[in-house]
């Protein structure tokens, strides 16, 4: 079966959302980063990517650098909760939903095992 013209262009519009996310991950220096594969799994998104920054500060700064990644690669403006308080930001770009923690923040709330199951992918980067 061919896919169709229109989830064709889904799924590369995913796919240039996803690499644009983990690439603004990696160049703001947030470490922990893992993506999870929800399609066809939640209706929230498709990929769920959680990463850790060091600090408020860089938790804060990690989430603002990916906040204008989307906006510079036309992926329009994410909604984000969280960023005053920089414990625990979440981005919601539509397909891509991130959450970027302090790392005992991360620890307590431990979303990856939430969200693993054996018939989740799961890929981490470091």
């Amino acid at each position: 079966m061919v896919p169709s013209p229109a989830r064709i262009s889904v799924d590369d519009a995913v796919s240039r959302a996803i690499k644009t996310v983990l690439a603004s991950l990696e160049d703001s220096k947030a470490e922990n980063i893992v993506s999870i594969d929800i399609q066809g799994k939640s209706s929230l998104g498709d990929y769920m990517v959680v990463a850790s920054g060091r600090s408020h500060r860089h938790v804060s700064a990690v989430a603002d650098h990916l906040l204008k990644a989307l906006k510079d690669a036309g992926l329009g403006t994410a909604r984000v909760e969280g960023l005053s308080g920089a414990d625990w930001v979440l981005i919601d770009s539509g397909d891509i939903i991130v959450h970027v923690f302090r790392p005992e923040v991360r620890d307590f709330y431990n979303l990856e095992k939430m969200w693993q199951a054996p018939d989740l992918e799961e890929e981490t980067l470091h």
